[in-house]
């Protein structure tokens, strides 16, 4: 699999990065897309090459259509014998508020971050993909997504978004052998729940507790192994029983 790659946006921390882990566990080369914390990135690709598997940083906005063209597509221009396999669509970004409240920029980034950055990202390697007639595409989403959440109007309509797109593009490509399927974490131990209040929202949680990025890690590694061929266009939740 040496010239098989994956690549995971947002992969520098939390739930990203024990994807990236994950999938060199599988033998994949990982493309470890980050926006700005380049020592986090850095990290995440020592853990990779610990897995003997090669690494590479990736270093671009996924809501800036043009800075993915420069640099995923120049790296897939420069690198014609290397197949990128499975894509994961992790990235994106909480900004709360009531919606009264909202400011503009507020909706744009979570928008811009998650749904655009969604299709500018999977606009460009679905072809070489289908080419193949081998691919495994995962978007990120959330239980925001599948029951909207009050003071994340803009996260809910995003993650929302990316369901109906799996769903579409799930029956688009399916006859070239890619799936494609999202996964709808809960409470998951990471910097983007650090602000939670844990203690009280565990009430509301059947299991008593918050997952942690290595479950959810471990339900993509399946998704994107053979053994997943016929799971397609779905939302798996894994949230502990929160909203079943």
């Amino acid at each position: 699999m040496q010239n098989k790659y994956a690549l995971v946006t947002g992969g520098g921390r939390g739930i990203g990065r024990a994807i990236c882990v994950k999938l060199a566990e599988m033998g994949y080369g990982v493309l470890v897309n980050y926006k700005g914390n380049t020592q986090a990135a850095e990290q995440t690709a020592a853990l990779v090459r610990e897995k003997n598997v090669a690494a590479e940083l990736m270093c671009f906005n996924v809501a800036d259509r043009e800075a993915v063209k420069q640099v995923l597509g120049g790296w897939m221009e420069n690198n014609k014998e290397k197949k990128i396999e499975v894509l994961v669509n992790n990235a994106g970004i909480r900004n709360d508020a009531l919606l009264p409240m909202m400011n503009d920029e507020q909706w744009d980034s979570v928008i811009d971050t998650s749904l655009q950055g969604m299709y500018n990202v999977t606009k460009l390697v679905i072809t070489p993909m289908a080419l193949n007639r081998y691919g495994r595409i995962i978007n990120m989403v959330s239980l925001s997504g599948l029951k909207g959440m009050p003071g994340q109007v803009n996260y809910s309509a995003a993650k929302g978004g990316m369901i109906g797109a799996t769903k579409a593009l799930a029956q688009e490509v399916a006859r070239r052998n890619i799936t494609v399927n999202a996964i709808a974490p809960g409470f998951i131990k990471t910097d983007m729940t650090a602000d939670l209040d844990e203690k009280e929202l565990i009430n509301m949680i059947p299991a008593k507790r918050f997952g942690n990025a290595e479950e959810v890690a471990d339900l993509a590694g399946f998704l994107v192994s053979r053994n997943a061929g016929y799971i397609t266009g779905q939302v798996i939740s894994i949230n502990g029983g929160l909203y079943s």
